[in-house]
């Protein structure tokens, strides 16, 4: 498995020309970018910039992983939806013009008063459009484990049933509600691991099982990115170099748990 980062937090602040250089530098191999940031990397470059941002990546050791957008399909409102859907289009649009593998994606909310099982179909069925219009540019739908309630993994795993479509994936999102009564995150992750993708990982140093997760990553032949969703730092350079040395250390530990 390889480490990337998502531009989240921690190099928001980075133009792409930094973003790419630290990446190259700290030996980060591939980076989610986050929407809103400083990097820029919007649906409103033109042909032309678009073209430069993917010289850029295919000039540089480091993988453009996927655009992170914040779509979502929960709003009973139409016309919201229908912007979502549409927004993700055009997203996906941006990614094949700049050669990123894929779109993130979330659920992010249950509206209240709305019952859970009509949120998760209206999920289901908006994941299946815009999955197949990524299909048709080579483009991943990655589905976040991501909102309060819906980052329920059973929840998660009904939206993708739904949605029935082979370019649909999931994004593991390393949240604490992935522990279930037991303690453990291995039926949870079980559920889901034919269809992750990319994992988000955050504080390694949290009570999260960051070890029993790898372990099942690397059970799995898990070959795709973990991507470092985590706070700024003062000493951005510094805290990546520790941060990276950690991810080495669990790996290595969890080949040896296996």
């Amino acid at each position: 498995m390889k480490l990337g980062l998502v531009t989240y937090m921690i190099g928001a602040e980075w133009d792409l020309d930094t973003l790419i250089k630290k990446c190259e530098e700290l030996k980060y191999e591939g980076v989610e970018l986050r929407t809103t940031h400083k990097h820029g990397v919007e649906v409103s470059l033109s042909k032309k910039e678009r073209e430069e941002v993917k010289k850029k990546f295919e000039n540089s050791s480091v993988k453009l992983v996927g655009l992170g957008s914040v779509f979502e399909y929960h709003s009973p409102d139409k016309e919201e939806l229908k912007r979502n859907i549409e927004g993700t289009k055009e997203y996906i649009i941006l990614a094949k013009d700049v050669g990123a593998e894929g779109v993130k994606v979330r659920p992010n909310a249950f509206p209240e008063g709305i019952p859970k099982e009509k949120t998760i179909e209206q999920i289901g069925i908006s994941l299946r459009e815009v999955a197949a219009f990524g299909a048709d540019y080579g483009i991943k739908i990655r589905l976040e484990v991501h909102g309060p309630g819906t980052s329920h993994p059973p929840y998660i795993k009904q939206m993708v049933d739904i949605a029935d479509h082979p370019n649909l994936y999931v994004c593991w999102n390393s949240n604490m509600t992935d522990i279930d009564e037991t303690g453990s995150i291995e039926n949870n992750f079980n559920l889901l691991k034919d269809k992750i993708e990319i994992c988000h990982i955050n504080e390694l140093c949290n009570e999260y099982p960051w070890l029993t997760l790898f372990k099942l990553l690397i059970e799995m032949n898990f070959d795709g990115f973990c991507l470092a969703e985590i706070l700024s730092n003062p000493e951005p350079e510094r805290f990546l170099k520790y941060y990276r040395s950690l991810f080495n250390a669990y790996v290595e530990l969890a080949k040896l748990k296996k």
